[in-house]
């Protein structure tokens, strides 16, 4: 994909984000009430799990504890059975509690705005940072996962070993415009379509902009 396909690009998979399954963590920041709270907790428990099972864990952990105060009062054994089977849910558990007790104790209960601040919560790497700064306080960021990485790699549009890497690059190289939706548009576009083995290359929109490195085998 060259630069200045890019615009064409973004609108192609804005029109196809409107047929696809909104992802959970983008539901959660489009609540009428944003949270970033809500954002931060259900972004790591989206980590390596299915969007239908965060979903089902966020909303019963949310049944008990919707505040950073709320989240450190409760027993770790709590947090397990509420959010089991998200993966490495016993892991997430204890993070997760950890983050209400810091977040009360060193925050006063506000999930930090700034990446550099949320970057020192347990388990919050740069993926999880730049998800809360952008759909939790609508500030300028680049949340960039498997998907984005794989497939901006896949364009041809940036080309880098890993997701960090990816980030870097798409800072310098897309347009800020569309840094707080690129990372919703391709979650989706790689959920649905653009998928790691076998895309569905001949209903895709963007196949002609795109340089499908590594694709092996298509559909």
């Amino acid at each position: 994909m060259k630069v200045d396909e890019i615009d064409s690009a973004v609108e192609i998979l804005r029109a196809e984000y409107k047929t696809f399954p909104m992802p959970y963590v983008t539901e959660v920041a489009a609540e009428k009430r944003r949270s970033p709270f809500k954002v931060l907790v259900s972004c790591i428990l989206s980590l390596r799990t299915k969007d239908s099972t965060t979903r089902e864990a966020s909303e019963r952990l949310f049944a008990l504890a919707v505040t950073p105060a709320g989240l450190a009062a409760l027993e770790i054994e709590e947090i397990e059975k509420a959010i089991y089977p998200a993966g490495f849910y016993r892991v997430k558990a204890k993070t997760l509690k950890e983050i209400g007790r810091v977040l009360v104790s060193e925050y006063g209960s506000v999930v930090p705005e700034s990446i550099e601040e949320l970057l020192k919560l347990k388990g919050v790497g740069r993926k999880t940072a730049n998800l809360v700064a952008t759909m939790g306080y609508n500030r300028p960021g680049i949340c960039v996962d498997v998907h984005v990485h794989r497939i901006t790699n896949r364009w041809g549009y940036v080309r880098t070993k890993s997701p960090d890497a990816t980030e870097m690059a798409l800072r310098r190289k897309l347009p800020q415009k569309y840094w707080a939706e690129i990372n919703d548009l391709l979650v989706a576009y790689g959920q649905n379509l653009c998928s790691p083995l076998s895309p569905h290359c001949s209903r895709c929109r963007l196949y002609s902009v795109c340089d499908r490195v590594g694709v092996k085998k298509r559909r």
